[in-house]
């Protein structure tokens, strides 16, 4: 069905796929793995042509006969959205915020001339049903609906016309555990159904273990192993796909919790909003964070999951002083915690945000974004030693300290999260909230990210908490971890306890639901 020989791409002269070769079938998922930069998303833009400006391609892309790489732009117009769709990593950014999701949807059908306006709208309704969105009217927003209803429009829209080829890029990157299931089984069952080929890109090896029937390694462009993915992932050929393999499984190296003093004091702490309209009225006040208590102690880990919408994004905007508290008190350092709270404690709880790229101004370069936290304390370096400073800090976390004159456009999205974890380690911090702040790592930079924050901890008696759809992740680098689920905290106690043996449903559920790398033992070559 595609058939993909020697694709080769250079933009600007600069080398970036190197005679990538692999087929695909109808009914099949091929699973496209590798590090942030390995040619991954660009081998499925040069299969869309959505190149920029300066690329150029040689080899053959074929779908069902047609060389897709010799083809005009007219031509690639009738196909995109027609013969190939394509899922993208964010979905905030792929939907149009000012239109309907219905109209968004229909948009792809009318284009391609397959329905009027009225049908359009029908047709819709049967695709969003499609993608388990039957209970969400045609008339809401993109902002309106959660991350993983989002990435299920993006999906519709990119089903609309029942393509032959489907692409879907870091589909599940940031989704809790619960959702990611289910947009993989939705996925999984729409190549079932509609005898679709679908090429999954990701990071997460798990995934494609659990996904894909054949799998492709990626490393600096070059295709290293491809094969049957139970083959594949067995024998571990490349020493590339033995590292992606190892660094999945990476456990940093960590002291035992400290009990050391109680840093951050969370008792009983309540956080309403209106409730919903209902005609001219409102409907009761919705409780996101409902009588919550917890505590996080000197040099500890504490471990904070649950679906989206649980309320953890809530809670830590209370912690940081960012919105108030309806009921309940926040205590940091022994001092209440409020939006009115000095500088000086909020140099000291730092945070890195699930979307970093939506915390940073995009017209200031890296070195103003990371040194931006030096306006909270009262002796800022100046100009030669906060360069110096900035430099160490995104040396720190895998990143060159020339990268400081880049601005963050120019950076892939596992590299932005590195350098907001550099801007928030700049004020030497004593409590650190990383909200999923490895979401958008892959295997390899997370892991030496884990391993950097093992190490700070160690070093500076830095407290973490450390919030995550990620229950592999929670267990490597939590002492304690707390469940949460609508607004309340279900569980909580020892990390390995919880994970090993959960008391309560909810926890038992998000466990089963989160992917697992299979315990190959790897033929000896």
């Amino acid at each position: 069905m595609i058939g993909i020989d020697r694709l080769s791409l250079d933009i600007y002269g600069m080398e970036i796929l190197k005679g990538v070769t692999f087929d695909m079938a109808a009914g099949e998922v091929f699973g496209l793995v590798g590090e942030s930069g390995s040619g991954k998303s660009m081998t499925a833009l040069s299969l869309m042509q959505l190149l920029p400006q300066g690329a150029r391609t040689s080899g053959a892309a074929r779908l069902d006969g047609r060389d897709l790489l010799t083809l005009s732009e007219r031509e690639m117009c009738g196909l995109r959205g027609n013969d190939i769709g394509m899922i993208f990593q964010e979905p905030m950014t792929a939907l149009n915020p000012v239109r309907s999701i219905g109209d968004q949807v229909a948009e792809t059908l009318r284009i391609h001339g397959a329905a009027g306006r009225r049908e359009a709208l029908d047709m819709s309704r049967e695709k969003l049903d499609r993608v388990g969105l039957s209970q969400i009217d045609l008339d809401r927003f993109p902002h309106e609906l959660s991350g993983g209803q989002r990435q299920r429009v993006c999906i519709a829209t990119a089903i609309a016309l029942r393509p032959r080829l489907l692409i879907a890029d870091e589909p599940t990157t940031a989704l809790d555990v619960t959702t990611q299931a289910q947009i993989l089984t939705l996925l999984r069952d729409l190549v079932d159904d509609e005898d679709m080929a679908l090429l999954l890109i990701t990071h997460d090896l798990a995934v494609v273990a659990d996904m894909a029937d054949h799998i492709g390694v990626m490393q600096r462009g070059v295709l290293v192993e491809h094969g049957a993915t139970d083959v594949v992932l067995r024998e571990q050929r490349h020493p590339y796909t033995r590292s992606l393999f190892e660094a999945s499984r990476h456990q940093p190296t960590r002291r035992s919790a400290p009990h050391g003093q109680a840093l951050l004091e969370v008792r009983q702490a309540t956080r309403e909003y209106p409730g919903p309209r209902k005609g001219v009225r409102r409907g009761p006040p919705v409780k996101a964070v409902n009588e919550v208590s917890l505590t996080l102690h000197e040099g500890e880990s504490l471990g904070l999951v649950g679906e989206s919408g649980c309320g953890k994004s809530t809670l830590t905007r209370a912690i940081l002083g960012l919105d108030p508290i309806q009921g309940g008190g926040i205590r940091a350092f022994g001092h209440a915690v409020s939006p009115t709270m000095p500088h000086a404690m909020r140099a000291g709880i730092q945070v890195v945000f699930q979307d970093p790229y939506g915390s940073f101004n995009p017209r200031w370069k890296v070195e103003h974004l990371v040194a931006e936290p030096f306006h909270l304390i009262s002796d800022k370096p100046q100009a030669s030693e906060r360069r110096e400073q900035v430099g160490r800090a995104l040396e720190e976390v895998g990143l060159s300290a020339s990268d400081m004159e880049k601005y963050p456009h120019e950076f892939s999205g596992g590299q932005r999260q590195r350098i907001a974890i550099a801007r928030a380690l700049i004020t030497n911090p004593r409590i650190l909230v990383l909200d999923e702040a490895v979401s958008a790592l892959d295997v390899s930079i997370r892991a030496q990210i884990l391993d950097l924050l093992a190490d700070l901890q160690t070093r500076l008696d830095l407290s973490y908490l450390f919030i995550s759809h990620d229950l592999t992740v929670v267990r490597a680098i939590t002492d304690r971890v707390l469940v949460m689920k609508s607004g309340e905290i279900v569980e909580e106690g020892a990390t390995e306890a919880v994970f090993d043996a959960p008391g309560h449903p909810y926890t038992q559920a998000l466990l089963a639901a989160a992917p697992r790398l299979p315990a190959f033992s790897r033929k000896e070559s």
